[in-house]
């Protein structure tokens, strides 16, 4: 074999960084400039890299060179640590500081006992060379993958002739839109961003920016009286159900939109970790220790909700979940009719109280009027649709939802709703006329996405739309990760990534996403699916032992049907007949007259991916081995 049959080559994200002026100040101070640089590496820097899954490749006396799989995850973790290194830069004289200047582009490069060459390396190097101290230039290759994904901007440099790059390198510098944008976390999912029908966005808001404060101020005293191994969790929460004080029991789902829409927002904290709203409900009325214990969490969020036909009344307070100490509590009144009115009492309120500019900025925001009823129904077929998936779920949720939308045709609540709901039935095969449906689900998500092209939870719906249409996957993936990145806590997000990774092919990359959800949303109503999905994962690799373990997992919280198709064949291909057989009896009477030609079927439709079929074909050879009928 040749010496360039032996050369391994890849594409991937190179980002290369340095220390302005560090000569300058080894020179006047080098023991303390090796302390400084070397707490922010351990504080700052190497977290932010792990948290985007970059790898370091090397090191100098005061550079880096580190790749990442994603464009995105490399200018994220960029503008992270650049943001970072300037809040800590606050106190320390300007001849003193620490400044990184970063460059990053994307090419093919040579990889070698885990070192990398070649032009790819060597275009991000001098970019970094072009950075101002603190900041970050990319190439054009980096603009075009990452524009629109996160809430900078781009300033064009032109072309430049970089030293020793024989072609012209088209160069952005990244300009950040501002200090609470740098994340692209600014906008939040669907149900946390279109509650000013009723003013209830208004006092999420509200709380929010209360708790924005509060928690800074706690996270302030715990840090200094209890360091801590984990930044990233130090400002953990959960939101428990609000309580529905109301005559009706019917205003339960009220309640839980207010949970859902704190949390959303909560989880746009900068290094938060917020509990999934559908984990939170399974706690409701428990002990914070035990919550605290349980969950991992450091804080919580309670209330109630007295609503009557005019009014609405919002209580909340806040708890050191460790001691059970109540932090804060606040309560908000205003007139269900008119979202305005809320809007007004609670940002005054706020207004006086902390001065916030932000607060003021947004209680000027437009209202949008909806009629009340249509939001009703919307929220009524949020409740169901947040429930283990079935037919019949289904069918009732999309039936609230058609509803909404006669009376309202452009709600966005009940359009991304609905878009959901008939991709589920396609994915799941729970309906006669996929093709329809799919027309219908984009139909409605297109219409919510030109109108709030940030909405992570319409961001969601298109992968769910796009996975379950089984053609050109990839573009589900990209749709997850954009949901992710605007809602980290977005558990269904990571479930429906892992889900997305299998069918095109990188089954071996689904475990992370999926063991981010059960650890986002530990008691989640799609728990049996994220298990199953890491079975099948499994399966797809051909390790039928922990596939198994898994398959079981979910059948053990709520039995699916497609669970006991992958135990069938794992069970078949460990030599198991018995219990192959029984998991064979169990998927025909969940789906009666189910062939093995139907499970190609299935699978044809669920991935155009030549790796994925391939995989498909094994576990429909084990599905005959356990006496699936032809």
């Amino acid at each position: 074999m040749s010496t360039a049959e032996r050369v391994e080559r890849r594409l991937t994200a190179i980002l290369a960084a340095d220390v302005v002026g560090y000569s300058r100040l080894m020179s006047a101070d080098e023991e303390g400039t090796l302390a400084q640089l070397k707490g922010h590496r351990c504080a700052l820097v190497d977290p932010k890299i792990a948290e985007h899954r970059g790898r370091i490749v090397k090191t100098t006396g005061d550079g880096l060179l580190v790749e990442f799989a994603s464009v995105v995850d490399a200018l994220r973790c960029a503008v992270e640590v650049q943001r970072g290194m300037a809040e800590r830069h606050v106190d320390i004289p300007q001849d003193k500081r620490i400044e990184f200047r970063v460059g990053i582009h994307q090419g093919d490069v040579i990889t070698e006992a885990g070192d990398i060459f070649g032009d790819g390396v060597n275009v991000a190097a001098r970019l970094e060379g072009l950075a101002q101290a603190g900041g970050i230039c990319v190439s054009g290759r980096v603009h075009e993958d990452a524009y629109g994904k996160l809430d900078v901007s781009f300033k064009d440099m032109g072309e430049q002739q970089l030293k020793n790059i024989t072609r012209p390198v088209r160069v952005f510098r990244v300009v950040p839109n501002g200090p609470a944008e740098l994340l692209g976390k600014k906008s939040s999912g669907f149900l946390s961003r279109r509650w000013q029908v009723i003013g209830l966005r208004h006092a999420g808001m509200a709380l929010v920016a209360v708790l924005l404060v509060l928690l800074g101020a706690a996270y302030w005293r715990f840090q200094r009286s209890e360091p801590q191994s984990s930044p990233a969790h130090r400002l953990s929460m959960v939101v428990l159900p609000f309580k529905n004080l109301s005559n009706e029991p019917e205003q339960d789902y009220f309640a839980e939109g207010i949970t859902d829409d704190l949390t959303a927002d909560l989880s746009r904290i900068q290094d938060s970790f917020v509990i999934a709203p559908s984990t939170a409900r399974t706690y409701k009325d428990a002990d914070p220790k035990r919550i605290s214990r349980e969950l991992g969490v450091n804080y919580l969020l309670d209330g109630s909700v007295r609503r009557t036909e005019t009014t609405v009344r919002i209580n909340a307070r806040l708890i050191d979940a460790r001691t059970g100490a109540e932090i804060w509590s606040e309560r908000f009144d205003g007139d269900w009719t008119k979202s305005m009115q809320l809007q007004d009492v609670i940002t005054g309120r706020l207004a006086r109280r902390f001065d916030l500019e932000l607060i003021n900025q947004e209680s000027r925001g437009a209202e949008i009027a909806r009629t009340p009823d249509a939001v009703d129904l919307a929220m009524r077929g949020w409740a169901i649709l947040n429930q283990p998936y079935s037919r019949e779920q289904l069918a009732q949720s999309q039936g609230l939802f058609e509803q909404a939308l006669q009376i309202d045709p452009n709600l966005p609540k009940a359009l991304v709703g609905l878009a959901d709901t008939l991709a589920m039935q396609v994915n799941y095969r729970w309906t006669d006329a996929p093709a329809d449906q799919l027309t219908r689900a984009e139909d409605a998500i297109g219409r919510v996405m030109s109108a709030f092209p940030n909405d992570a939870m319409a961001h969601f719906v298109k992968g769910e739309i796009q996975r379950a249409r089984g053609r050109n996957v990839e573009i589900a993936v990209t749709a997850y990760e954009a949901a992710i990145a605007l809602n980290p806590s977005l558990a269904p997000a990571y479930g429906g990534l892992g889900g997305a990774k299998i069918r095109v092919g990188r089954s071996a990359e689904a475990f992370v996403p999926l063991q981010m959800a059960i650890k986002l949303s530990p008691r989640d109503p799609l728990l049996n699916t994220f298990y199953f999905y890491i079975g099948h994962a499994y399966t797809h690799l051909g390790q039928f032992d922990p596939a198994i373990e898994w398959c079981r997992q979910s059948i053990a919280v709520k039995p699916f049907w497609i669970a006991y198709a992958d135990l069938a064949a794992s069970y078949a291909w460990t030599g198991h007949q018995s219990e192959a057989q029984a998991a064979v009896v169990e998927l025909r009477r969940m789906r009666p007259g189910y062939t093995v030609a139907r499970w190609l079927e299935d699978g044809n439709g669920w991935s155009d991916n030549t790796v994925f079929r391939t995989e498909f074909q094994r576990i429909a050879e084990g599905l005959r081995k356990a006496g699936l009928p032809e």
